[in-house]
């Protein structure tokens, strides 16, 4: 069936777009469903999805009239284009995809233009949703990874479009940017969500901030348009699986946080006999703030400095160690602080560097009791350390990618725990996959419904009205009840035949076929209807 002009303006002149340099002659869609990419990431193979093309079909006959010509084949192209729109966008399924950079694959020199902070997140979601392919979307920034998940109409233009849009809003050329991404598909992207929740795919192996910045994505995007349904579900399934592998595993027990490993960083490059005496600055009081904080009084730090913005954040910190010297200083005395410091943590949200080479270069040189080195350990993403300062003789900057050192020590404990969480993400993937399934034939479940309510009601009416006015109100009551219950009676077994969320041996091929018969007998014509209010509520997004 074609697809009504006014529904198809935007999604088919980008449909289009790819066959404007093609021969004037008519235009046909082919797929190509034996071109399959694998590509290896660090935990296996993806497909890459059906790769669909367009190319010049027959030359029209040059004896025609060259207006009948014209006027026939752009109308030829035109049915093509919204016939293959219709297969392209409802006979496959929108694809969840992840474009992800993380500190696996990616150093943080890129992290750090891309990053963007938890106040943009729900302006990104809203300008990735207007992109022609995209339907609904998420951030997941953080200082290990930038991850975009998103539910795309088409894999290939959604991956397309997303990496624009990145390069676009970071300035990192696009082939920068593919360089050192990875792409994940539907289980995979579930699988790899999961795995982040629950700590597998962390520096520090079952960290626990991880989940809560999960958790903080939910809650980001509660109400923000865009955050749709089968994002805002795959999220939330995360945070379950993030709990229920901690609670399970154990996998926690004794697990490092960025905040703790770049705490033994430092001490790692101290001299020994100057861990408790070494002079402490801590500038930034948020939550790695206060964990490097935690972290430096566990081993045996008694004073420190803390420079922050605010004080209420810092006198916090005092209330909660009252045994701990915590000097508090504003942020503009933080180079004079900084003077006075054997080790700088940096842990702020400041999207420019605190320290370049310029700032470190007049600072007093430290004792060689403590190594002749000022160390800056910087846990902040984007940087607030310039790695210029490494050019000083007297400094040494570390950064996150720094902290493996620390981490693959502590890694190899947790291993036999992170098998075991293996096992529970596979088992919740199905379940997750299952709850998506169930939701292709929501559609067809409301439109049959309504077809029988339409019909039920008809046919009420007619008895009614051959039962006269003088009936009372309990014998309609019971006339309409009648009713009700044959039609739910009969819709029963269809219903059944339509669910597919993991309660039964029915796979979802078997239930799209029943899905598919039932709108052929019902004329139904749930496919169209679906493509015309994707496309519908896309040409109304731009409008706005």
């Amino acid at each position: 069936m074609a697809i009504p002009t006014a529904f198809s303006g935007a999604k088919l002149e980008s449909l289009s777009s790819s066959a404007a340099a093609a021969s004037p002659a008519s235009i046909g869609l082919f797929c190509n469903p034996g071109r399959v990419r694998r590509l290896s990431i660090q935990k296996g193979l993806f497909n890459s999805g059906i790769r669909c093309e367009v190319a010049a079909s027959d030359v029209v006959d040059q004896s025609q009239s060259s207006g009948n010509v014209t006027s026939s084949s752009s109308l030829s192209a035109l049915e093509q284009l919204k016939s293959s729109a219709a297969d392209r966008y409802t006979k496959e399924r929108s694809s969840i995809v992840v474009i992800g950079l993380s500190i696996h694959t990616t150093p943080v020199e890129v992290r750090e233009k891309l990053a963007i902070p938890e106040a943009e997140w729900p302006r990104a979601i809203g300008e990735l949703c207007n992109l022609n392919h995209i339907e609904e979307a998420a951030v997941l920034s953080t200082c290990n990874r930038m991850e975009i998940y998103v539910v795309a109409l088409s894999q290939h233009r959604g991956v397309k479009e997303v990496t624009e849009w990145m390069s676009k809003t970071s300035g990192v050329p696009v082939t920068e940017i593919c360089k050192h991404r990875f792409l994940l598909y539907n289980n995979d992207a579930t699988q790899h969500i999961f795995e982040v929740s629950a700590g597998l795919d962390s520096l520090v192996l079952g960290e626990g901030q991880i989940l809560a910045q999960v958790k903080q994505v939910v809650k980001v995007g509660q109400g923000v348009t865009g955050f749709g349904r089968n994002i805002s579900g795959l999220f939330k399934h995360a945070i379950t699986v993030g709990k229920r592998v901690r609670t399970e595993t154990n996998i926690a027990a004794g697990a490092v946080s960025v905040s703790s490993a770049a705490v033994e960083l430092a001490l790692m490059k101290l001299p020994e006999s100057c861990h408790t005496t070494a002079r402490m600055l801590v500038i930034g009081a948020g939550k790695m703030g206060k964990l490097v904080i935690k972290h430096l009084v566990a081993k045996g730090c008694t004073k420190m400095v803390v420079v922050n913005r605010s004080e209420d954040r810092v006198s916090a910190i005092r209330d909660e160690m009252k045994d701990v010297e915590i000097i508090y200083k504003p942020l503009n005395e933080m180079l004079k602080c900084a003077a006075e410091a054997d080790v700088i943590f940096t842990s702020t949200a400041s999207e420019t560097p605190l320290f370049m080479k310029e700032h470190v270069v007049d600072l007093p040189p430290v004792g060689a009791s403590v190594g002749s080195l000022r160390l800056f350990i910087d846990i902040s993403v984007p940087r607030n350390v310039g790695a210029c300062v490494n050019e000083l003789e007297d400094a040494r900057v570390y950064n996150v990618d720094d902290l493996k050192e620390v981490v693959a020590a502590n890694k190899e404990d947790r291993l036999r725990k992170a098998m075991e969480a293996q096992a529970i993400i596979s088992e919740e993937s199905k379940q997750f996959e299952a709850w998506r399934d169930s939701l292709e034939t929501v559609p067809t479940i409301k439109k049959l419904r309504a077809y029988a309510e339409r019909i039920r009601v008809a046919e009420l009416e007619k008895c009614m009205s051959k039962m006269g006015d003088d009936i009372s109100k309990k014998t309609k009551k019971a006339v309409d009840d009648l009713s009700r219950g044959i039609v739910n009676k009969l819709l029963h077994g269809p219903m059944q035949h339509l669910r597919c969320d993991g309660s039964d041996s029915r796979t979802l091929s078997e239930t799209l076929e029943n899905m598919h018969a039932l709108n052929r007998m019902f004329s139904l014509e749930t496919d169209i209807s679906v493509l015309e209010q994707k496309i519908r509520a896309k040409v109304e997004q731009t409008q706005k």
